[in-house]
């Protein structure tokens, strides 16, 4: 990193004892939910404590939920997800899937900016820490930061945790740089071209074409949407716009949540519970997409690909297709800059 010295540049007219100053530079700070930095019980149990106890995420009383989960929770879901991890772990680069993708998605995006702009992506929960990405990118010399949390859906449980998260490590700088959030991109028309370019990929990809496509967005306890929570809506619109793009039927493609937890209701039809009961319909072939997932991870390539496949294939359906998330993809890729490009006006 080079330093401005006294007697060059912006310091041309500064004394000959003023402190170094970093080369100004703008940061792009991509963040993504987390990761486990193993599958081990214990790597596990750090990963849920911190996910867990997010009062944007479970926002019961501590009083009621901490002892719930210290004492019950912890001390078993640790076994059961870290076997979960370990089908799904990139055992060659010792890192889950949604840490490997994260990495090429910030390659690609830091190879369409030159010297002046950082690129660099942190976790909500686990490693690397937003706070310590801040602080990596302040002492580049970022004077400005473009945090853009890579969910396409807003809700509290994601887009705000991380922008909590943002805010707070902005807190501990004594030189705070210039900050923007990217808003949500649920509908922008190159994300919706990326989704339709992967569903028409995957289904030219096919001898016949499924029954239906069931769009499937990770779930929210119903309580939260009618306490505001505009991820529902955005899910649906999201649906549609991507029924239209591909000119398709309104019976082509359904919108189904997924990952319920606790005993609260959550928004429905439940897609574990819903594509049985499409196979007992009648519908034998099937694809799945999530998009609301920037980068697959647990709650695609082991319960989409897992659970909700078996779900499926009990109940008598025949032919399960998974279409991956966008991930690295080019058209992705595309899209994601296309976001920061319309956030990053006057600063780049």
């Amino acid at each position: 990193m080079t330093d401005v010295m006294p007697g060059a540049g912006r310091l041309a007219h500064a004394p000959s004892d003023h402190p170094r100053v970093k080369t100004a530079k703008v940061g792009i700070l991509l963040a993504n939910l987390g990761t486990p930095d193993n599958y081990d019980y214990w790597s596990m149990r750090r990963y849920l404590n911190e996910f867990l106890s997010d009062k944007r995420v479970i926002d019961i009383p501590n009083w009621k939920w901490q002892p719930l989960l210290q004492l019950i929770i912890l001390t078993k879901r640790p076994f059961t997800s870290g076997a979960n991890y370990k089908l799904i772990w990139n055992h060659e680069k010792g890192e889950s899937p949604l840490m490997t993708i994260t990495k090429d998605q910030t390659a690609a995006i830091s190879d369409a900016y030159g010297d002046k702009v950082m690129v660099d992506f942190c976790m909500r929960y686990g490693n690397p820490s937003t706070e310590s990405r801040v602080r990596a990118m302040v002492d580049a010399g970022c004077e400005k930061i473009l945090f853009f949390p890579l969910y396409p859906h807003y809700a509290g449980a994601t887009s705000a945790t991380a922008n909590d998260a943002f805010f707070r490590a902005l807190m501990k700088e004594n030189r705070q740089p210039a900050a923007r959030v990217v808003p949500e991109y649920f509908e922008h028309p190159a994300y919706i071209e990326a989704l339709a370019q992967s569903v028409e990929r995957a289904y030219a990809g096919l001898e016949t074409r499924p029954d239906v496509l069931v769009a499937s967005y990770h779930g929210m306890p119903i309580r939260y949407l009618m306490e505001g929570d505009p991820y529902h809506c955005q899910c649906a619109k999201t649906t549609r716009l991507l029924r239209e793009r591909l000119g398709w039927d309104k019976a082509d493609i359904i919108t189904t949540f997924q990952s319920v937890f606790g005993r609260e209701e959550w928004l429905k039809p439940y897609t574990v519970d819903h594509v049985a009961d499409l196979a007992k319909e009648g519908k034998k072939r099937i694809a799945v997409i999530a998009p609301a997932f920037s980068a697959d991870c647990i709650e695609t390539l082991e319960e989409i690909n897992g659970e909700i496949r078996e779900s499926f294939e009990h109940a008598g359906g025949e032919e399960f297709t998974y279409i991956p998330c966008l991930n690295d993809d080019a058209a992705h890729i595309d899209a994601l800059v296309r976001v920061i490009q319309e956030n990053l006006v006057g600063w780049v």
